[in-house]
């Protein structure tokens, strides 16, 4: 599936530079995407730098966990649900504890820890996983859950609308948390539907109830409290428990008298090895995707979604916002530059701005996911995992401009 789409994001693209040369008389549109493919190619190598570090780190970190036994204890907490999520994946697998922490990190809105947890939840799945170059159950599973991205502290979406000059910034505390939280619900419904994954399982009705009691909980404590209060909060929280996390680990290794430096270097090393396997599928993914953005195709459909609903007759306020949905689950840069642009132009308490802000954080960016985590493994096939997380993706969407309309219509 991926050639094909890779092809077609390439094909659809040049017909649309043909169209904007040959109609609309914009010669300069081919030099725009050779620019676009020379720019991406310098991205894709910067955003693997920038995970070098990130991925040494908390690899490292990780490291020090799994000698101390800590990612062991850990595992222990979800287990009962994961062998019903993902019954090919034995009891007591190291994969257990490193798909806890991601999830974790991921409900935090902690993206730096989130995203070395997953690799290390990846490459742990894939040391089972029969066919090296096809995605397995519980590849794919885990994959639709981190698109989906399920986040209760959206702490950078406050921060962009507190320095724009938001009367109420963390106001899309609310709205953004339905449509994570249908994100993620419609990614799981798919994913259980296609691999027959029993959601009224005793055992997976227990979390789940006791998740959604203890994420009720904490929103309605964190909903009650001042808006500089919440945020300031939301910050705290997310920031101590990371801190937290990396003692925790310390502290383990240092009272099971294991040698935490030599242990930290060696994960470290590994962190290293990982981001440098990751820019053939960086490249080719942004790339794309950027070619995408240069030839006007996302222009293109914004103008055919405001004429097909102002021809149904139905409300268009939101359709300024569009641009921000349609980048997101392309590129998550381009997506914040959108909503950057959304409240520049229409003013950050505007209707657009705000519907923009939810869509921001009601999806993560899928293409990048799939890239980054698969291609950490090199798989090739990855069977139904993007039609999964893309209908994800446009659940969190839909749910973000119907809340948008709930809240501030």
């Amino acid at each position: 599936m991926l050639t094909h789409l890779w092809f077609a994001f390439f094909a659809v693209s040049f017909i649309s530079a043909c169209y904007q040369w040959l109609i609309n008389g914009q010669s300069e549109i081919f030099s725009a995407l050779v620019q676009s493919t020379f720019d991406m190619a310098g991205l894709s190598v910067e955003i693997a730098i920038g995970l070098i570090g990130v991925l040494a780190l908390w690899l490292g970190f990780f490291k020090i966990a799994e000698r101390a036994g800590m990612v062991q204890l850990l595992s222990r907490l979800l287990e009962p649900l994961f062998l019903k999520l993902m019954p090919d994946v034995p009891k007591n697998h190291p994969s257990h504890g490193s798909i806890t922490m991601n999830i974790a990190a991921n409900i935090l809105g902690l993206d730096n820890a989130a995203t070395p947890m997953g690799l290390k939840a990846m490459q742990d799945l894939q040391s089972i996983n029969p066919e090296k170059d096809t995605a397995s159950n519980a590849q794919i599973l885990f994959l639709v859950l981190n698109t989906s991205s399920l986040t209760l502290l959206p702490v950078t979406i406050f921060m962009y609308r507190a320095q724009q000059g938001a009367a109420d910034p963390s106001a899309v505390f609310l709205p953004i948390l339905m449509a994570t939280s249908a994100s993620t619900l419609t990614g799981l419904l798919a994913v259980a539907y296609m691999q027959k994954i029993n959601l009224l399982d005793k055992t997976i009705a227990i979390y789940f109830s006791a998740f959604a009691i203890l994420l009720a909980a904490l929103a309605s404590y964190l909903v009650s409290l001042p808006t500089e209060e919440m945020s300031a909060t939301s910050s705290l929280l997310g920031n101590f428990i990371l801190f937290g996390v990396i003692m925790l680990f310390l502290g383990a290794g240092w009272y099971k008298k294991v040698d935490v430096y030599d242990a930290f270097i060696e994960g470290a090393k590994e962190g290293f090895e990982i981001a440098i396997k990751l820019i053939p599928y960086l490249l080719a993914m942004l790339v794309a995707i950027g070619l995408l953005r240069s030839s006007g195709v996302l222009d293109n459909l914004l103008a055919i979604f405001n004429y097909l609903f102002t021809l149904a007759g139905v409300n268009t306020d939101f359709i300024q916002a569009l641009p921000t949905a349609f980048m997101k689950p392309l590129s998550g840069s381009g997506a914040r530059a959108m909503m950057l642009e959304t409240m520049n132009t229409y003013g950050v308490d505007s209707f657009a701005a705000t519907v923009s802000a939810i869509l921001q954080g009601s999806t993560e960016t899928t293409f990048y996911v799939l890239a980054v985590y698969f291609g950490s493994v090199n798989i090739k096939h990855v069977r139904h995992a993007l039609g999964c997380a893309l209908l994800a993706d446009l659940a969190g969407i839909i749910t973000a401009i119907f809340a948008g309309y709930l809240f501030f219509h």
